[in-house]
């Protein structure tokens, strides 16, 4: 791995770091006998403890008859040591306190802008412990009684994680001084003395388990034994290290480092594919008490601390524990709109106040969450832990109950959809998460990207979570691959098939549409705020060769792999068109219906059109508008039928997101052709104006004019304004009461930025008759 050499001028990946060639303690002259003989610190230290073993060959000391009066040759005995015994703090024998090697102190030399941390690309996080990265060496200062002798002197360091150590499980590390770092495991060197300080270079293995350790020095000499006790204060942080080539979440493209580790702030997309809406989110994941609280997280888990070396194992139980209908995770999903006694999915713009919830209450879940909030807070949980991850979105995402691999629509004889037939939905947009790592327990070539979701749908051997997933193997429909493949394969690239019932009551299938899930699936681009466009990552294009043969692969490890009706040929066509970024909430919505005729005869059909309120998961919660449209074609005729939504239709039926569905379906009479066709949208909110005022500078009051206008005619009850920004302040809730309609409400918000660099405020407003309204702004905070 990079920098891994370790010579006399750089130990380990620090090369600042050198060995250092003190000399031996000035010499002393010794008066023998028979000849002078020079000795060095150790050697006198040594003589004096085991006289018998230091005597030199015709010297004085050779061993002779000893007299009556107890002396050899007139010189009195000295009495041999007795066995090492364990090392007290204070013996009451001057000369065996000086002889006992005892640690006077540990320094882990943790300060943000220390060595240890800026190497290991962890100064970020907040306090002065110390985070480290695994299979990379760090320093520590040991303050010793006395300078350390190689040739007598032992010493070694324990580390121990979790409630029952144990070698056997690696919990229970012991690390030994070696000359040489190896990069293989655990061990230490002396790269540097200083009197009686010595400076070590630990080294820790690429697997090496995460999590918090405690520190324990234990020394021994010839004469005693000693061991440090444990402080709290010198606990050591482990993480997974991107950085690291045997890592297993090894990425070596530093600008996608730095984004998908080390931003801790991003963008979640959501709404509708022609209506791709964007929210900043405040991921956090240095932030006080992130850290604590994602190992927390992991302590309240069934996973035991043995298994926390294994990032494929760890994102799993991560996907778990985000939720909470299994095993009390951190977060309580609510999609009925009722959000009493919490707060509302849409009113959260980050994921710290979440985490510290969770970790302050005992492990309490929070109220409320909805996909994108789960997605959020388990993008700062890995990139915490040292993951590479993201949030992704994906349109017209598909919710397959049945494992068939297809999404099934159900109709009656007169083309009314039956609904409590259509279990199967397809949410306007879903948003998990992807993490990078090496899949070893897969076959090659299925690492890289992973697909995980934290959002509670179905269950994965018996517990609520999806993952990871391998990407590749979703792309190209190797469902049989863990975890959870086939329901993400089913999400982005699941046909949609149409079924009319008989008059005998049996099913018929009259229509497939191919290419109706999973569109724009989407993610923040590296380095800057831009959308990415990743569906090519998921699938293959539309309708090519590839993507054919990955669902037909994919489908025969479904539960309906026969489903597919042989093609048939179209020769009228449906679509649906929104103008510009679409209607507006508190407006009339307009949308257009396009048919076409690519045939030379003329064609004729009733359309029915339906529009519901719909909840963004696809789950319709009634009918708001229904009505039969005639229409007669010419031949090669395009036909444009304008289609009006009025607000007094909807102003009293929006759900969360303010999203409807309109399903246009119908039979051409010449050739019985099905036409069916669904579109989703959703009524465009305001955007709240932050404008920041004063110098923004650490520690000096600013402000910032935060500015809102209700777009609807109606009064806006109990609006509630949330403002938060990493560096700049915590959360805050302003309570801004009833809002008349079209009226315009500006608040002055005051705070100190903590943070030099680029920050971003956010505010976020609430109420039960409006919800997804935002607003960001970029504050450029000089250091003071």
């Amino acid at each position: 791995m990079p920098g891994t050499a370790r010579n006399a001028s750089g130990v380990g990946r620090f090369p600042g770091v050198t060995f250092s060639d003190e000399d031996a303690p000035p010499e002393k002259e010794v008066v023998g006998k028979e000849k002078d003989v020079e000795e060095g610190g150790c050697r006198r230290f040594f003589r004096r403890i085991c006289p018998c073993c230091c005597r030199p060959k015709g010297s004085s000391y050779d061993i002779t008859p000893a007299t009556g009066n107890g002396t050899v040759d007139g010189i009195e005995e000295e009495k041999p040591a007795p066995l090492p015994e364990p090392a007290q703090p204070q013996t009451g024998d001057k000369e065996l306190d000086e002889l006992q090697l005892t640690i006077r102190s540990v320094d882990l030399l943790s300060t943000k802008c220390g060595q240890n941390r800026t190497e290991h690309h962890t100064d970020k996080y907040h306090g002065d412990e110390l985070i480290v990265r695994r299979g990379q060496t760090f320093l520590i200062e040991l303050d010793l009684s006395r300078p350390y002798c190689d040739n007598t002197d032992k010493l070694h360091l324990e580390l121990k994680t979790g409630p029952l150590p144990l070698v056997s499980k690696g919990t229970h590390v012991i690390i030994p001084l070696v000359e040489e770092l190896e990069d293989e495991g655990w061990e230490a060197k002396i790269v540097e003395r200083n009197g009686n300080k010595v400076k070590l270079s630990v080294n820790s293995p690429a697997k090496a388990l995460i999590g918090k350790y405690t520190l324990t020095v234990a020394t021994r000499c010839p004469k005693t034994e000693g061991v440090t006790m444990h402080d709290p204060k010198k606990d050591i942080y482990m993480l997974f290290n991107p950085w690291c080539e045997e890592d297993t979440v090894y990425m070596d493209n530093s600008e996608e480092r730095n984004e998908y580790v080390l931003n801790d702030i991003g963008r979640i997309y959501y709404g509708t594919e022609k209506q791709i809406g964007a929210r900043t989110w405040n991921f956090g994941q240095f932030d006080t008490d992130i850290l604590q609280a994602c190992l927390y997280i992991l302590e309240n888990s069934d996973v035991l601390p043995s298994g926390r070396g294994d990032a494929v194992n760890v994102v799993r139980v991560i996907s778990a524990m985000i939720n909470s209908p299994d095993d009390m995770g951190v977060l309580e999903g609510n999609w009925s709109g009722n959000y009493v006694g919490g707060t509302p999915p849409t009113a959260w713009s980050g994921s710290v106040d979440i985490l510290r919830k969770y970790f302050q209450g005992g492990g309490t879940p929070v109220k409320y969450g909805q996909c994108w909030v789960f997605s959020g807070v388990t993008t700062t949980v890995l990139r915490c832990l040292g993951i590479p991850a993201r949030s992704v979105t994906n349109f017209q995402s598909a919710h397959d109950t049945d494992v068939s691999l297809t999404t099934d629509v159900y109709f009656d004889e007169n083309m009314e959809p039956i609904e409590h037939l259509n279990s199967d939905s397809v949410w306007n947009f879903h948003v998990w998460n992807d993490c990078w790592m090496a899949r070893p327990d897969l076959p090659p070539g299925m690492g890289g990207w992973q697909a995980v979701d934290s959002t509670p749908q179905e269950t994965s051997q018996g517990t609520f979570r999806c993952g990871p997933a391998s990407v590749t193997a979703i792309r190209t429909g190797q469902v049989y691959l863990k975890h959870d493949t086939p329901f993400v394969f089913a999400e982005v690239n699941s046909d949609k098939i149409y079924w009319q019932r008989n008059l005998d009551g049996t099913f018929s299938q009259i229509h497939s549409e191919k290419k109706s899930v999973g569109h724009c699936i989407s993610t923040k681009a590296v380095g800057s705020d831009k959308r990415e466009d990743i569906t090519h990552l998921y699938k293959h294009t539309e309708g090519s060769e590839e993507e054919r043969i990955a669902v037909e692969t994919a489908s025969r490890f479904g539960t309906k792999p026969y489903a597919y009706s042989c093609p048939v040929a179209e020769d009228v066509q449906v679509e649906v068109k929104l103008e510009g970024e679409g209607p507006r909430m508190g407006t009339d919505a307009q949308l257009t219906i396009v048919v076409t005729n690519l045939s030379s005869q003329p064609r004729s059909t009733n359309l029915h059109s339906q529009v519901s309120v719909m909840y963004y998961t696809g789950v319709l919660k009634g009918t708001v508008k229904k009505e039969k449209l005639p229409v007669e074609l010419m031949p090669n005729e395009v036909k444009t039928i304008s289609w009006v939504l009025p607000y007094q239709h909807y102003q009293d039926e929006l759900v969360d997101q303010a999203a409807l569905m309109l399903t246009v379906s119908g039979r051409v009479t010449e050739t019985k052709q099905v036409l069916a066709s669904q579109t989703s949208f959703r009524l465009r909110t305001p955007d709240i104006d932050i404008k920041p005022e004063g110098d923004a500078v650490v520690g000096k009051q600013m402000s910032a004019k935060i500015t809102f206008t209700n777009p609807l005619p109606a009064t806006l009850r109990n609006v509630v304004l949330r403002v938060e920004g990493l560096g700049l302040r915590d959360l805050h809730p302003i309570q801004i009461g009833d809002v008349a309609g079209h009226a315009t409400v500006t608040v002055k918000e005051h705070f100190i930025p903590s943070q030099p660099g680029s920050r971003k405020l956010v505010a976020a407003l609430h109420c039960k008759q409006l919800t997804q309204v935002h607003g960001v702004a970029d504050i450029q905070v000089k250091d003071c």
